[in-house]
């Protein structure tokens, strides 16, 4: 039997041996899922609301030792931890009162009173069927929520497959979600590494939802292609922010400084590059640098820790470290940050700020997916308009803008899913979550995303 280890990543203690899935293992989860899938389907909707709203008070109920799990498995600074739990428990609110309304059937015609031709049409929303989830580590409660929740209201079953580096996460969400009442074959979680992810798309599933690299997302299009099965990817940014020249400096600073650095910049939708209007460039600047080099450093359980542990370990921090000479060797400037904290297993990185970047360089074109940043001088909006637009991704971009009209003309010329005024970094359940180019396709979050677990049946009804 195969094994996978969890790993600590701030200390490099194992935590937990656990057995990992083989591809006959998976095979019969997805025997088991497909037998009670019809059970699941025909349930009500409001007994379906039911066993999730108990899933939210289990989870409320456990939020702090799910939090504890969550920063021992990912190196999150335990805060932010909490954080993530709570923001879990409010897209679940929506869920639980957006569903209803999302899929129940529509009469398209006739809408007026009045019309006697014997003739209804109605649009009627089905479940997929059984889809396999493959999540993330960074944010395995948001991300995995943002998926299986949904699935689950609307009658799917669903093959859950936690990323290596959070799977005690995605088993305790099993627990919680079985402790509810959902049937454990409706809800299985695949335990093991990419080559596991892999194997499921060789399965007869229904859809397949992934957040993840660019390239595992290409493979698994190309796979599902084959299948003419539903697809959603989220594949990561390097997503832009302006400062124009009509911003209060210090607020700007430390918002994108936060946005920048929050987990430990391993969001999916960190700001990873900025641009400053050549008026407010040096006071800027230094109000960034002075705001990211009192971000609290250091172990992840510490309460006040801002800036953890970095999850992937020495390949992360060697990636982010050739991002950083790169950009050196072709005249940028380092202002602080670019060293290793000192420890004695895990694997950290000191908040960095370089200036003097362009877009020759790998800091200013590829993800960084780490506390790193590069601050650019814009000379216009014109100028930001083609930097921010300058990449092949497309997930959020933000401008900060005490003008509203000026800000939406900015961001109605960028190439982005989310666009941001004067914020950055959040994703809110009522919006749909959408990327463009690189970022991936299809969309989780809003009614959108609700509706995007359901297959539309027409129905042509003549009395």
């Amino acid at each position: 039997m195969p094994t996978l280890e969890v790993k600590n990543p701030a200390t490099g203690e194992l935590l937990k041996t656990l057995d990992a899935d083989t591809v006959e293992s998976m095979r019969i989860k997805y025997e088991k899922a497909r037998s009670a899938s019809l059970a699941w389907k025909e349930r009500s909707l409001s007994e379906r609301i039911n066993v999730i709203k108990s899933f939210r008070s289990i989870a409320e109920k456990n939020l702090e030792s799910a939090a504890q799990t969550l920063t021992s498995e990912v190196g999150k600074p335990i805060a932010q931890s909490r954080n993530e739990i709570k923001g879990t428990l409010t897209r679940l609110d929506f869920f639980l009162e957006a569903t209803q309304k999302a899929v129940q059937t529509e009469t398209v015609y006739p809408l007026e009173k009045g019309i006697k031709d014997n003739l209804t049409e109605q649009i009627e929303h089905e479940p997929l069927g059984v889809i396999a989830n493959i999540s993330a580590w960074n944010y395995p409660w948001f991300v995995g929520s943002n998926v299986y929740l949904p699935a689950l209201l609307t009658g799917n079953a669903v093959l859950y497959k936690p990323s290596e580096y959070a799977t005690l996460s995605g088993f305790l969400m099993a627990k919680f979600l079985h402790e509810s009442g959902v049937p454990v074959d409706i809800f299985s979680v695949i335990c093991g590494k990419g080559d596991i992810g892999a194997a499921l798309l060789d399965l007869p599933i229904d859809g397949i939802f992934f957040t993840g690299s660019v390239a595992t997302g290409r493979k698994i299009q190309e796979a599902a292609g084959k299948k003419f099965i539903k697809v959603q990817l989220e594949l990561g940014g390097k997503d832009p922010a302006y400062i124009t020249d009509n911003v209060d400096v210090k607020n700007a600073a430390e918002a994108t400084a936060d946005g920048a650095m929050y987990n430990t910049g391993q969001s999916c939708c960190s700001v990873e590059r900025i641009y400053v209007h050549e008026k407010i460039y040096d006071a800027f600047v230094d109000a960034f640098v002075h705001t990211v080099k009192n971000f609290r450093k250091g172990d992840p359980a510490e309460n006040e820790t801002y800036v953890g542990a970095l999850t992937r370990g020495k390949a992360q921090l060697d990636f982010l470290l050739r991002q950083i000479e790169d950009a050196v060797k072709k005249g940028a400037v380092v202002l602080t940050g670019a060293k290793q904290i000192p420890s004695d297993a895990g694997y950290f990185l000191e908040p960095t700020v370089v200036v003097n970047v362009d877009h020759t360089m790998d800091l200013m074109r590829e993800e960084s997916f780490g506390p790193v940043i590069g601050i650019m001088k814009v000379k216009d909006d014109a100028e930001a308009i083609e930097k921010m637009n300058d990449t092949d991704f497309g997930l959020t971009a933000s401008v900060y803008c005490n003008d509203t009209v000026r800000a939406k003309k900015i961001l109605s010329h960028v190439n982005a899913g989310s666009a941001y005024i004067n914020c950055c970094d959040r994703v809110s359940p009522r919006l749909p979550w959408s990327g463009r180019g690189l970022s991936g396709v299809g969309l989780t979050l809003s009614t959108y995303g609700i509706e995007t677990f359901t297959r539309p049946k027409a129905w042509h009804i003549k009395s």
